[in-house]
């Protein structure tokens, strides 16, 4: 179980790379410019934060597998990231009801988290 939750850090990681990207991702700098000023820096400010939250997520993973793996505090830290997942999912399908193959990978994807994530708390 130890090298699964390894693999939920590098999923976390990935995740925040992944928010590192969105400013050329997905034209920021130009559509964010749209919004008031109020509304553009709480989108940059929400990400900033998911950023760090997911980096946290993959260093306690990194540092302590094992803690995670098997004790009471550890599962529920993993159990808290499979419900953060799991929810991601549910609000896919409220907030963006797009069917398009991009969001059909990104959903997956998300689904791909609760499981990681679900793992080592059931086993």
């Amino acid at each position: 179980m130890q090298t699964l939750v390894i693999i939920c850090g590098v999923y976390s990681l990935g995740f925040a790379g992944f928010h590192i990207a969105f400013w050329k991702l997905f034209g920021w700098k130009k559509d964010l410019g749209n919004l008031r000023f109020y509304n553009k820096a709480i989108m940059q400010i929400l990400n900033l934060r998911l950023i760090y939250v997911f980096a946290f997520t993959a260093a306690v993973c990194f540092i302590f597998p094992r803690e995670l793996a098997t004790t009471a505090l550890g599962k529920t830290f993993l159990a808290g990231n499979a419900l953060f997942w799991l929810g991601r999912t549910i609000e896919q399908f409220i907030f963006l009801q797009h069917n398009s193959r991009m969001v059909r990978i990104l959903t997956g994807i998300f689904i791909l988290g609760f499981i990681l994530f679900l793992l080592p708390v059931i086993f």
